[in-house]
């Protein structure tokens, strides 16, 4: 058994790569296409984004069940599968996490490269309103919290062993929806860290409604649909 103190560090690990990693291609790639070489495009972001997660919840899932976004777990909490206490301690090393490594990015990358992008934060296209971007953050997070649910804390799923390959790609999945339109945030701490270390707040209620109610929503329906006969993790 692993102590709360290496839980939270693992989170806090966890979500540090992923942000990291997410929003620093998103950086990378605002150079490239400053510099005239060109521009990954939409399908390298989502699979940067895709393959930290997965690589991350791989890693530290067996310590710490790598939730890596308050989504998930609010939505162990709604489904009593996680203390009130433990929830409030491990969302808030997700955020700490989030923002030192939006503060690292911040510090490694000119100015000139990250400020463009607003260092990678979300943000809705210009003829989408809130209304839909909390519901197509909503949506996605949705798809994603339920595959979550169903490979990882569902023991009987075929997918089990292999929980952060199912979850990685449902992340890069959403990003190729989602990405044009919000963003594809999909994660509360995916979002502050980079707004804070970037001061840019436009339409940050967004991405804290949509992903919250999405992953409420996927483990309600998942726990009592198909976990009913599971005792809590």
């Amino acid at each position: 058994m692993y102590s709360l103190s290496q839980k939270l560090l693992a989170e806090w690990i966890g979500t540090f790569a992923v942000v990291f990693i997410a929003a620093g291609s998103i950086c990378a790639d605002q150079y490239l296409r400053s510099s005239g070489q060109g521009s990954r495009g939409l399908l390298e972001n989502a699979l940067a984004y895709g393959l930290a997660v997965a690589i991350m919840v791989s890693a530290v899932g067996r310590v710490s069940g790598g939730h890596l976004n308050p989504a998930v777990t609010v939505g162990l909490w709604v489904t009593k599968r996680f203390g009130t206490v433990q929830t409030v301690l491990y969302v808030v090393a997700q955020l700490v996490g989030s923002v030192t490594a939006a503060y690292l990015l911040v510090a490694v990358v000119p100015e000139s490269v990250w400020r463009p992008v607003a260092l990678g934060t979300s943000d809705l296209a210009a003829d989408f309103t809130r209304i839909h971007g909390m519901l197509l953050e909503s949506l996605t997070t949705f798809i994603l919290v339920f595959v979550y649910f169903a490979s990882a804390v569902d023991a009987r799923g075929a997918l089990h062993r292999a929980a952060g390959f199912a979850i990685g790609l449902t992340i890069t999945m959403d990003v190729l929806v989602a990405g044009p339109f919000t963003g594809a945030s999909l994660n509360p701490a995916r979002t502050l860290g980079t707004a804070l270390a970037a001061h840019h707040w436009t339409n940050h209620g967004v991405y804290w409604i949509g992903p919250l109610f999405g992953g409420v929503l996927a483990g309600v329906i998942y726990d009592q649909l198909f976990l009913r006969d599971q005792p809590p993790v």
